[in-house]
């Protein structure tokens, strides 16, 4: 970055300073500063993307925005995330495209700082078991997730659209490390997870336990076709799990933030989050995947203003 960004952006370092200042009540001859402004960063479990990805950046922004103290929140993941920001009881967090087709929800409304990543949905099962595709499912036990996960959303409109719908499969509602120990222990016949490459639950399985993912290919036109705009093809290849490579089914990840959060606050998030995807990738390799071009596409939500002015005067 030249003389020139650095310049202005510690012009808008130093607005975000005089932003959370408050002047003292003594005669105004003193200010004093005022207590740490809470930026809560919604995740999901400890063990998946989101909340390595989360901690790092939490991490980022304590040690580079002055006054500010975020801290990380163990959510279900996406749809609870958009329930917390909505509802003001969290600043940021990662939800999948998904989840936002109707939208900005919640008062004041979930905006978007950048597009992050693609979520890629794991069908995993044990390498042995009779569990080879989709239509293996009938009558299994099988984990979609957690209620108010990502997972959820996008494991049942599989199964919908895949015919299984109903009482055809015997569906669990487990997080990624309950899902992990029941598969483990042979409480279910397999999971689905939706999340960045790798997961590192999924990771640690394949390592102890002879494990299968699903090819889930074929679906993602049938899903398209039912959900346009959202989905798109992906592959797993053997380098990630050790495993057979498969096709899967993605959708776009995104950061959000509360639309009523100041502006100069979340420019400097914004700045932050593309300027530190070194040290964010060292954390999970996900993060690495982020471009300025890639960040600004966050339909059908709007980039909050603070996050566009950043992009827009970030260009070369």
């Amino acid at each position: 970055m030249d003389g020139h960004c650095n310049a202005r952006n510690r012009r808008y370092a130093a607005g975000l300073v005089a932003l959370l200042m408050v002047p003292a009540g003594l005669g105004g001859c003193r200010e004093t500063r005022a207590e740490p402004v809470p930026i809560r960063i919604a995740t999901g479990s400890p063990t998946a993307v989101y909340h390595a990805f989360g901690q790092s950046l939490a991490a980022i922004l304590n040690r580079e925005l002055p006054h500010v103290q975020a801290s990380v929140v163990v959510t279900a993941a996406s749809a609870a995330n958009v329930r917390l920001i909505g509802s003001s009881q969290a600043e940021l967090g990662f939800t999948q495209a998904d989840v936002l087709e109707t939208g900005p929800t919640g008062d004041p409304p979930v905006v978007a700082v950048a597009r992050v990543y693609d979520d890629l949905l794991h069908l995993v099962t044990t390498a042995d078991g009779p569990i080879r595709s989709i239509a293996d499912l009938r009558g299994r036990r099988v984990s979609v997730g957690a209620p108010g996960s990502g997972t959820e959303i996008t494991a049942t409109r599989l199964l919908t659209v895949a015919q299984l719908d109903g009482v055809a499969v015997d569906r669990r509602p487990l997080n990624l490390d309950e899902s992990v120990e029941a598969l483990r222990a042979g409480r279910i016949d397999a999971f689905f997870f939706s999340g960045g490459l790798p997961v590192r639950a999924v990771e640690q399985l394949a390592t102890t336990v002879a494990t299968r993912i699903v090819d889930l290919g074929e679906w993602i036109e049938p899903l398209r076709r039912n959900y346009p705009e959202v989905y798109v093809s992906r592959d797993i290849p053997r380098s990630v799990y050790g495993v057979e490579p498969v096709t899967t089914v993605a959708n776009p990840n995104y950061l959000i933030v509360r639309a009523d959060l100041p502006y100069a606050l979340v420019r400097e998030v914004t700045r932050l989050l593309m300027e530190r995807r070194t040290e964010l990738a060292a954390a999970h390799p996900a993060a690495g995947r982020m471009s300025t071009r890639s960040a600004i596409a966050t339909t059908p939500l709007p980039l909050h203003p603070g996050a566009a002015a950043w992009y827009r005067e970030s260009k070369p």
